[in-house]
């Protein structure tokens, strides 16, 4: 038995407006969404995630996640560029010690994106 993929689900209260930050700020494409479940799910090149209003079936009490989103590029500069101006930085592009060129943003619900490319040694 395998794994042969993770597809998270975002919680949240601002249905559309999250729909729109990802669409409109990071360039997903909604690929399935239904109003009546509060459910969608989006796309962008090999990455899926699904949005969800919070229901009846998990214990609930506030949007919120401990950890961050962390999303692989094959162009940093470029992908930091089309965002810097548009979102709230959670901290700007550098290269640390363990090899990444990164940055990190949260979306309109205070989840941490964090966006990297490997450089070379």
């Amino acid at each position: 038995m395998k794994l042969t993929s993770l597809r998270p689900i975002l919680w949240t209260e601002k249905f559309d407006e999250t729909i729109s930050f990802y669409v409109d700020m990071l360039g997903f494409i909604v690929s399935e969404r239904n109003d009546d479940w509060g459910w969608a799910s989006l796309y962008r090149d090999e990455v899926e995630i699904m949005l969800a209003k919070p229901n009846e079936h998990v214990l609930y009490a506030k949007i919120g996640f401990t950890g961050s989103f962390y999303l692989n590029t094959d162009d940093v500069e470029a992908f930091w560029l089309a965002v810097k101006d548009k979102v709230n930085i959670c901290y700007p592009i550098e290269t640390f010690d363990w090899g990444m060129r990164e940055f990190a943003i949260y979306d309109n619900n205070g989840y941490i994106l964090q966006i990297g490319q490997q450089v070379a040694e």
